[in-house]
């Protein structure tokens, strides 16, 4: 495995940053990972950057609105893995999408491993192991036989219209906890 192709980030500089600065410090690095992606495609169009992802996606390449989606939260809980890792692994995607068979590709498929690897210098992971809680909070508490599982306000809110969940493990149905059932089992 070769060394990444992009500099690593120094830590002490990264831990420092305020929002604003991190925010460009993301914008920068996939700058400098779309000027390397054009050494083997010159016609790669830049992408634009939103930090308007939330749940427990880390990154998006979004071909439909043209650019690269991140998660503020998770990237200002992982600076250095995020611009290591993250960074790459979405503009790995945007690259093979441009390429000439790029759309029929698989996501995660040999031509974005062979991005990742013979490019970045990485090694392809198709997931992250950030810790999602403060990025996908799930208030609303509901239980099963085996389990008690966590609902987004937007699921609760299928739940309340008539929409029946089951739980993976053991079939049963999920039965809402309010909140002051919830306190008493913690």
């Amino acid at each position: 495995m070769m060394a990444p192709a992009l500099p690593d980030p120094d830590t002490a500089r990264l831990d420092a940053l305020e929002r604003e600065a991190l925010h460009r410090a993301l914008i920068e690095r996939v700058e400098a990972a779309w000027r390397l992606c054009r050494e083997v495609h010159p016609a790669l169009p830049r992408p634009a950057v939103w930090l308007d992802l939330r749940g427990k996606s880390a990154g998006q390449a979004h071909f439909g609105r043209g650019g690269l989606r991140f998660n503020p939260v998770l990237l200002d809980e992982n600076r250095r893995a995020f611009l290591v890792e993250v960074v790459p692994h979405e503009m790995a995607h945007w690259l093979v999408h441009h390429l000439e068979d790029g759309p029929r590709a698989r996501p995660h498929g040999r031509e974005w491993q062979t991005v990742m690897r013979s490019l970045f210098g990485l090694v392809p992971s198709t997931t992250h192991r950030f810790d999602t809680r403060r990025a996908s909070p799930a208030p609303y508490r509901y239980r099963c036989a085996c389990r008690e599982h966590g609902f987004t306000a937007r699921r609760h809110a299928l739940a309340r219209r008539g929409s029946r969940y089951r739980c993976r493990h053991c079939a049963q149905t999920l039965v809402y906890c309010d909140r002051s059932v919830f306190e008493k089992t913690v």
